[in-house]
C-alpha cells in the first residue's frame, strides 16, 4: 500500500499501528498523519531501530493493510 493509501486511511491505521508499536504516542501518531518516513523516524527513536530496520517495519505493516 502507497503512502497516498495510508494518509487517506490515517484514522482507521493510527489504532492498530498503536496496538503494534505501543511505545508511539497519540502526538506521534497525529504529527505522523500518514508520513511514512517520519513514523519510521519515530519507530527508530523509540525502539532503538537501525534506519533499515524501522523503514521495513513500516513497510511490512503497510504491505498488510
Amino acid at each position: 500500500m502507497n503512502s497516498d493509501v495510508i494518509k487517506g486511511k490515517w484514522k482507521q491505521v493510527s489504532g492498530r499501528i498503536k496496538e503494534r508499536w505501543g511505545n508511539l504516542t497519540d502526538d506521534d501518531l497525529d504529527v505522523a498523519e500518514g508520513h511514512s518516513e517520519y513514523l519510521a523516524g519515530k519507530l527508530q527513536e523509540r525502539y532503538g531501530w537501525t534506519k533499515e530496520k524501522a523503514q521495513q517495519e513500516v513497510r511490512d505493516f503497510s504491505s498488510k493493510l
